[in-house]
């Protein structure tokens, strides 16, 4: 049987590239976006020409009060499209950031990094749990930035901070029922998170690129095929735990 992963956030970036890696090692998709719609649309159109199926759901994890109508959407689309009732991943990874000090950084700015990051993750996390099936998968995004420290990054950081220590707390509460939860720890990346800073601003990119031991910033491609085979069943025993990718950064 074919596995159906949940990636929050798909429709660019991080969360494309591991939707479609997750197609290419065989499993089908359920992508959520918030804005994007023809961007998650031509990404459902790219698994469904790797053989996948795969079906796009709108989604804001800031809306609280949607996530369980969302969880029965989930579940009518299972039945319809899959005939299961079931999910096998869930893999949390919608999230935007934020750069600014902490003499500067405003309620809203941190209250949008929290509800995102925190509480979007621990509520969508929730409505999820009955049609996330018994040995499943949770992987949970968080940052480089939570091992080291960079200016501006501060709130950003300590919502990330809190999804590790979430992450810890379902690995225990979950592990009755064979689910493993772990974070992935992505360092600097090429994507178009804060406006591509770090893809296009070269001062940025260089400053991250000389703090790694292979000496450049990643890309999308460095994230997505290890996510995917995270997901596999030669790691099923491994759960709690923050995975850095990062190229070796400060160490």
């Amino acid at each position: 049987m074919n596995t159906i992963s949940l990636v929050t956030g798909a429709s660019r970036g991080l969360g494309r590239n591991t939707a479609l890696s997750i197609a290419r090692h065989g499993g089908d998709i359920i992508l959520t976006y918030r804005s994007g719609a023809e961007q998650a649309q031509a990404v459902v159109q790219e698994i469904q020409g790797l053989g996948r199926k795969a079906v796009a759901l709108p989604l804001d994890v800031t809306e609280v009060g949607s996530l369980p109508t969302f969880a029965d959407t989930v579940r009518h689309t299972l039945t319809t499209h899959w005939g299961r009732s079931s999910l096998d991943h869930l893999i949390n990874n919608a999230g935007h950031g934020e750069m600014a000090g902490v003499a500067e950084t405003t309620e809203a700015q941190f209250d949008g990094l929290f509800d995102t990051h925190v509480k979007g993750v621990f509520f969508l996390t929730q409505a999820l749990l009955p049609v996330l099936a018994d040995g499943g998968r949770i992987v949970n995004f968080s940052s480089g930035l939570t091992r080291v420290s960079f200016p501006g990054f501060s709130a950003y950081a300590a919502a990330k901070g809190a999804v590790e220590i979430l992450t810890l707390y379902l690995a225990r509460e979950l592990g009755g029922r064979g689910i493993t939860v772990n974070t992935v720890a992505p360092g600097a990346i090429e994507t178009d998170f804060l406006g591509g800073a770090v893809r296009d601003m070269p001062d940025l990119n260089a400053q991250f690129a000389g703090m790694t031991a292979l000496g450049r910033v990643g890309v999308p491609d460095d994230i997505g095929p290890m996510i995917a085979s995270l997901l596999g069943p030669e790691h099923r025993w491994v759960t709690g735990q923050r995975i850095e990718v990062s190229g070796g950064q400060v160490i």
